[in-house]
């Protein structure tokens, strides 16, 4: 982990250099006032020399013009090396996310993704400027106040450092139960974003229901439960800072006392006991540095490991192959396939279906029969469990992620569109797309004329979602993507089903015109929308139980028949399925 973490230096050498240097030289400019004191309490005082103590009074004067210089350019340059490093740690999490596959988002929620990249890389950012720049001056003026306190009286050094091993001691301690405690507390946090995303995300559902009261039940029981481990961090983090901070203290009295002692038996001047009183703090000072830069360092710490542990699991699986595939026809063959989400629950048993290219297939069957679990294994977004599924007789396996998804056009009943413009929206099928293009996938798609209508016509901002426009729109706007896009195989799973008769309408019309001359797969509730499919199959359990085109499956008089009749009786098509 630490390599990793080093490594997010390396384009900011030089920069990273600079500010040592000049963390070095404001360190160095610091212990020249105890050095410069003892000189005139020694020699220049005693001796009347006016005009060293104005030279060197005037020469600590330009030096400490020029530390604070050097201040702000670490300050400064420091926190932009920090925020470099965040923006790299976070393009680099985003661009893992985008590798990830579709069962890493089944498991984990929206918010708490989110609350990884924003607020633990936030804290990632302060260690990174922080932690060099106060390990490096402290450390120097540690082992610099200890080498000059050596020098003015090596045994009164000794016995005022004996005191560090116990400050060690207790440090070490009281980080192990931080480190346990702020861990908790990142995961915590996480909990009240998912909520929190979850609730904005689902506001207008519920204004619908009036329950604004439960929704913030539930989000001041995460926030309660953040109070509560925050609080453990807090007593934690105060345990630490109350008994190191009693320790420190301790070395002033010894100071103080044997000092004094020293001074009374005459092992040191007066002017070295004063030397001694003033470079003691530039020992205690970065001490204290160090132990309240314990926390910035355990939430960077927690922050960096939250990190690792996303860009550590595995990529979604892809082949290696070179060989690219730039259109293909569209057959699709399933055979013996047996696919589970979860361990022990097959969704799909040795299930096996061979698709002609250019064909319509429609897939019916009950609610968690199987049917978009089909759908969702043809662009390879899951990995199946045995079997195999080809593409124009090659597995999936051995085409690449992008070649199979090109290739595949959808459109889902939940639509999901950007916060942007609709030539945004309707771009993203062919993002090197022109506008005339666009305009043309619109006019397949029937949205042209109701784009038109709009204020700004395709510069129109559809909000969040596409919440300002109706649900038929939507839908429209994602089949014009997919006309745009052009592909071979064409997937709709459940298109039509939460759309008024009269926007089924016309939206069939659009995707009977994007079906032409494809591979079509159609998952649909209402069998009045696949009556023309070539061949319909009855899924149910994770198996095909029927296949044939309407009339055949009629005929047949079996499940289908039995879906049919309960279609036209308006009855749940589950009651017919056994």
């Amino acid at each position: 982990m630490f390599k990793r973490f080093i490594s997010y230096y390396k384009p900011h050498k030089l920069m990273f250099s600079l500010d040592m240097l000049a963390s070095l030289l404001v360190s160095v400019i610091a212990m020249l006032y105890p050095i410069i004191t003892r000189n005139m309490l020694n020699d220049y005082i005693p001796n009347e020399n006016l005009k060293m103590i104005i030279i060197l009074g005037s020469l600590l004067f330009i030096l400490y013009f020029i530390r604070m210089l050097l201040k702000y350019f670490v300050q400064y340059y420091g926190h932009v090396i920090g925020v470099k490093m965040q923006a790299a740690m976070r393009k680099d999490m985003f661009m893992k996310l985008e590798r990830m596959p579709f069962s890493f988002y089944d498991t984990n929620e929206t918010g708490k993704i989110m609350s990884r990249m924003v607020n633990d890389l936030q804290t990632v950012s302060e260690l990174a400027h922080h932690g060099p720049e106060n390990l490096f001056i402290c450390g120097f003026m540690i082992i610099g106040s200890f080498v000059y306190l050596c020098f003015i009286e090596w045994t009164l050094t000794l016995i005022i450092f004996a005191c560090v091993p116990i400050l060690v001691i207790i440090s070490l301690y009281m980080k192990k139960r931080m480190d346990e405690a702020f861990t908790e507390t990142r995961k915590k946090i996480a909990v009240v974003n998912a909520n929190l995303e979850s609730s904005i995300s689902g506001i207008r559902v519920t204004k619908a229901f009036n329950n604004q009261e439960e929704e913030t039940r539930k989000f001041e029981e995460g926030n309660q439960k953040f109070v509560k481990v925050r609080s453990i961090a807090y007593k934690r983090m105060g345990q630490f800072g109350a008994s190191t901070g009693f320790i420190t203290d301790v070395f002033n009295v010894i100071v103080l006392v044997a000092g004094g002692i020293f001074l009374f038996n005459k092992k040191i001047d007066f002017a070295d006991y004063s030397a001694f009183m003033l470079s003691i703090n530039l020992f205690i000072n970065p001490l204290t540095t160090l132990i309240n830069f314990v926390e910035t360092y355990q939430d960077g710490v927690t922050g960096f490991r939250r990190f690792v542990e996303v860009m550590e699991l595995p990529d979604e699986p892809d082949c290696n192959t070179k060989a690219s595939i730039d259109k293909l026809h569209g057959d699709i063959c399933f055979k013996n396939v047996n696919f589970n989400y979860v361990e022990g629950a097959s969704v799909l048993k040795d299930f096996s279906l061979s698709i002609p290219a250019g064909k319509k297939v429609a897939l019916v069957g009950p609610s968690g029969g199987g049917k978009t679990t089909i759908c969702h294994l043809i662009p390879h977004f899951y990995q199946i469990n045995s079997g195999t599924i080809s593409l124009d007789g090659i597995d999936i396996s051995e085409i690449s992620n992008y070649d199979i998804r090109k290739n595949i056009g959808i459109v889902q009943q939940d639509v999901f569109l950007f916060n942007g413009t609709v030539l945004d929206n309707v771009r993203y099928g062919k993002l090197d797309a022109s506008e005339e293009e666009v305009i043309e996938a619109c006019k397949k798609a029937r949205i042209h004329e109701d784009i038109l209508k709009m204020k700004d016509g395709y510069l129109t901002s559809i909000g969040e979602r596409g919440v300002k426009l109706s649900g038929g729109q939507k839908q429209r706007l994602s089949i014009a993507r997919v006309f745009l896009k052009n592909p071979s195989i064409l997937i709709l799973d459940e298109a039509t089903s939460a759309l008024d008769n009269t926007t089924e309408l016309l939206i069939e019309k659009a995707l009977d015109d994007l079906a032409k001359d494809r591979t079509t797969i159609v998952v649909a509730h209402r069998l009045s929308t696949i009556f023309n499919s070539d061949v319909i199959c009855v899924i149910n359990e994770g198996k095909l139980i029927e296949k044939g085109n309407h009339d055949e499956l009629l005929r047949l008089n079996g499940v289908y028949a039995k879906l049919y009749d309960a279609s036209i009786k308006n009855k749940p098509m589950e009651t017919f399925v056994e």
